[in-house]
Formats: C-alpha cells, structure tokens, sequence
C-alpha cells in the first residue's frame, strides 16, 4: 500500500482531538491538550485533550453506569457486536497503522501487524462460551495434613 500526503491529511483532520467519555466527544475538563508530534520531524501533527483525573472518574463512572445494562445483552447479541467491531476495525486497518506510524515513528508494516493483531481480539472474544473457559481452583488457605 502506497501512502500519500493526502491521504495523511484526510486522515488527520478526521482524528477527533477530544475524549469519548459516556458516548460523547468532549475536551478534558481542565481544558488542557497536548501536541502529537512526528517523531521523525518534530512537526506537530495535532493537539489532543489531555485528561485528568476528573476526565477519568468521570469514564469510569460512565463504563459503570453502561455495565448494568451491558450485562443484559444476550451474549449471542454480545458477540455480535464484537464481530461488528472486528469489522470495522479490519475496514479501517490502513487507517489505524498510518496513524501509529505518523505517531510513534513506527514502521509502516509493522503498523499493520499490530492492527490486524489486535482486531483478531475482538473476533476471537465472541467465541468464548462460558462452557469454554477453565475453572481453575483456588489453592487451599491452609496445606493439607500429609
């Protein structure tokens, strides 16, 4: 895959510069933000919110909230989403790995492996039934009389 410069442009304008926190982009709550830069260059690449911990109370507070309901989805249902998002992941694989590369300075192919590593998680996460998963005992307190 060949990149070229408007392809990183498109790219860095569709980056949101905020925090995803109860389903909504917002700026960190102390208004605070970093620069991303090129590490190759310097160059700034964008400015991003820089969260605090009043931002991650706040996600915390929203990831419990949105459990309760979370764990009245089926799991069939569960798993469908996550299939859904393996997905749009794999669709958005170049994407991702331009972003890592322009980011950490890392090589483009191994971008790729790395995306397509990761979104392998969330296709392989729906196949886990709970008949699937090992129970393994807990040792007892106290050693057994030999």
């Amino acid at each position: 895959m060949s990149v070229y410069p408007g392809d990183e442009t498109r790219l860095l304008s569709s980056v949101p510069e905020g925090l995803l926190i109860d389903g909504l982009w917002r700026p960190a709550a102390a208004g605070k933000t970093f620069d991303v830069e090129d590490p190759a260059t310097g160059k700034v690449l964008m400015s991003v919110a820089d969260a605090g911990p009043e931002d991650g109370l706040a996600a915390l507070d929203a990831a419990a909230a949105a459990q309760e309901a979370w764990a009245h989805v089926p799991p069939r249902a569960r798993g469908e989403i996550l299939r859904a998002a393996f997905e749009l992941v794999t669709e958005r694989a170049a994407d991702f790995a331009l972003l890592m590369t322009r980011e950490m300075g890392k090589p483009l192919a191994e971008a790729r492996s790395e995306v397509t590593y990761a979104a392998e998680f969330l296709r392989w996460s729906p196949r886990k039934q709970p008949g699937h998963l090992a129970v393994i005992p807990s040792p007892p307190k106290e050693p057994p009389d030999c």
